[in-house]
């Protein structure tokens, strides 16, 4: 797993997608390929009102990814030095394995250089001190970018709770 994460505050988030806009922008990508997606859960009536969720989907940049090991030339890779999921443009022949391969549905298709691209959290900002673009841009900051190690169990799991119930409260509502 990468050493990396961003974060979603669920509350924060009013579904502008200025995050998948400047992601674009910085990767130069035409319409289709969505590397960090909003994705609207809801709504759904919640005490007489209507509540909606936006969730914001990244690559995870697993462990052990699904995608690395289906793709035949070697294209898609794993960083050494902090673990991040990325395609090698120079090696991708545009196979798609990848694509089939991953459940998430990270690695999108890009019709104009026929290849694949994927979330790799702005290698080239980060390896300047930067953050991610879709971070840097999002306009209510509900995107945090950072170090797993930096963050302490006891956030990560509060995080996940809120989560957790935030977006059971928008699917489970009748």
């Amino acid at each position: 797993m990468s050493q990396y994460y961003i974060l979603q505050d669920l509350k924060q988030c009013i579904g502008c997608l200025s995050c998948e806009v400047h992601c674009k922008s910085n990767k130069a990508l035409p319409p289709g390929p969505r590397l960090g997606q909003i994705i609207p859960v809801g709504p759904k009536m919640v005490d007489g009102r209507p509540k909606l969720a936006f969730v914001f989907m990244p690559c995870f940049h697993c462990s052990e990814p699904w995608c690395v090991p289906v793709c035949p030339t070697g294209a898609m890779r794993i960083r050494p030095k902090d673990q991040i999921v990325y395609v090698d443009q120079s090696l991708c022949v545009g196979c798609k394995s990848c694509i089939s391969a991953c459940p998430w549905g990270a690695p999108q298709w890009n019709p104009q250089t026929n290849k694949v691209v994927k979330c790799d959290y702005c290698m080239d900002r980060i390896d300047q001190g930067l953050q991610p673009a879709c971070v840097t841009k999002c306009v209510t900051h509900c995107l945090k970018f950072g170090k797993i190690g930096d963050l302490e169990p006891e956030k990560r799991k509060k995080i996940a709770e809120t989560v957790a119930f935030e977006l059971q409260t928008v699917v489970s509502a009748r």
